[in-house]
């Protein structure tokens, strides 16, 4: 074996999970939670941080979109330089500058100010996450990668929530900048152990001759037997298309239906996600309380992302998701009338986090089974950047609807839309082409 030429890829296949793969994946978790919590906080103070800062109702949407712009321009400009200067010194950047960023916005005094920060620290944001799940499915088995990748993302859920149950507790003692004050204090507590203990891809290590020494010492703490072997470069030619070729071979009705898809769900989401705090303290609940419901949306979500995958892959996704997405739908529209009572709120929230968190990591992997192998990474891709989109605007339609002091109910009614359009464009998908995802 020691004169053979193997490639990295087979190391990872053939072999059983080790500590060295271990730690990769605790690590990129620990940083996709705290990216969770860092996400997530604004909205938690959102009631708070509002009252202090003399704004009228809906006045943060600004900031919650700035976060969210951030969130998008990170991941289209800095993300891609894990390609040319390997993925771990981005991680260990990106989760740097938004811990830094985190800690700052306990300092803000004014509205111009936390706008600032908060787009700043979602550059960081935007950027760590699309590497931590690169290195995660890279240290990972082929067979295993799509569970290890889902597994990796609960902990953004795990991060979320546990941001409401944090907030309710400091909130109820201090301001709220010790929200931000312990999430950016956290967040910087994780970066000498990314520093020490995080490697780079093997994959990367193995396009660099200079850097075969480095690449075997990592392949012997897989396995020790192979210390010896030559490693053959594994980089696999692609093909890299425009936008267009999306279009091109009668695949542009799928193409703008899970644009339409990814557009309305993450609309929904990080409009729940951004404005429940507010809307259900304005319902009558402290904000303590509300904080907690809120939580909820993650909770559900990370419980959707064990349940759903198994149905989706036996069902198919344009059978299952339409029945989820008329659930969310409901789920949404019965939170307005919820009114003061806690399990009825938690219940409709729970059920919204299932719907459209578990639909969201669905939909990558229809994305990527729509599309063939060349075109897998620009349409997936895509589709996540039009989703981002929706991500901004659903924040600010929720600030002007609650600016313009909406009705609660006649909000989430409005909210419960989104949804339905996106069960409508997967029953859509199920004729012509589409139709081959039904099984």
């Amino acid at each position: 074996m020691s004169s053979a030429t193997i490639s990295v890829t087979d190391v990872i296949d053939w072999r059983p999970i080790g500590a060295l793969q271990w730690s990769v994946f605790l690590l990129c978790g620990l940083a996709v939670f705290v990216d969770g919590f860092d996400t997530q906080a604004i909205g938690y103070v959102a009631p708070v941080l509002s009252k202090e800062l003399k704004l009228p109702p809906g006045g943060l949407g600004p900031v919650f979109a700035a976060g969210l712009a951030g969130l998008a321009l990170g991941a289209f400009f800095l993300a891609p330089l894990a390609d040319r200067i390997g993925r771990r010194p981005v991680i260990v950047w990106s989760v740097l500058a938004f811990g830094l960023l985190t800690l700052v916005t306990g300092f803000c005094n004014d509205f111009f100010t936390l706008l600032l920060v908060r787009l700043a620290a979602g550059l960081g944001l935007g950027a760590a996450m699309p590497n931590a799940i690169t290195l995660t499915a890279e240290y990972s088995p082929q067979r295993r990668r799509g569970t290890s990748v889902a597994l990796l993302m609960c902990g953004f859920g795990l991060g979320s929530a546990s941001g409401g149950a944090v907030a309710a507790r400091l909130l109820e003692s201090f301001s709220w900048r010790w929200v931000f004050f312990v999430g950016g204090a956290v967040t910087l507590l994780l970066v000498p152990m990314l520093i020490v203990f995080l490697p780079e891809s093997l994959r990367f290590l193995s396009f660099l001759p200079d850097e075969a020494a480095r690449l075997s010492r990592l392949m012997t703490r897989i396995d020790p037997a192979i210390s010896a072997t030559r490693f053959a470069a594994t980089k696999e030619a692609t093909k890299r298309l425009q936008v267009c070729e999306l279009f091109a071979h009668g695949q542009a009705g799928v193409t703008i239906l899970l644009w339409v898809i990814f557009f309305m769900n993450l609309l929904d989401l990080y409009l729940l996600a951004n404005w429940l705090p507010t809307a259900i303290h304005d319902a009558g609940l402290s904000v303590g309380v509300a904080a907690l419901c809120t939580a909820m949306l993650q909770i559900g979500g990370i419980i959707a992302s064990f349940a759903l995958g198994p149905l989706v892959d036996r069902f198919g996704p344009t059978l299952v998701l339409p029945v989820i997405y008329v659930f969310g739908a409901v789920s949404i529209a019965l939170i307005g009338f919820a009114g003061t009572s806690v399990a009825f709120t938690v219940a409709a929230v729970f059920g919204a986090g299932f719907a459209l968190v578990g639909s969201q990591n669905c939909n990558n992997g229809v994305a990527a089974k729509v599309y063939p192998t060349e075109v897998r990474a620009t349409a997936v891709g895509w589709a996540n950047a039009v989703g981002r989109i929706g991500s901004i605007v659903g924040p600010t339609i929720g600030g002007i609807m609650l600016g313009l002091h909406a009705d609660i109910r006649s909000v989430f009614i409005a909210s419960a839309v989104p949804a339905l359009i996106a069960a409508l464009a997967y029953l859509t998908m199920r004729r012509g082409r589409g139709a081959q995802l039904a099984n």
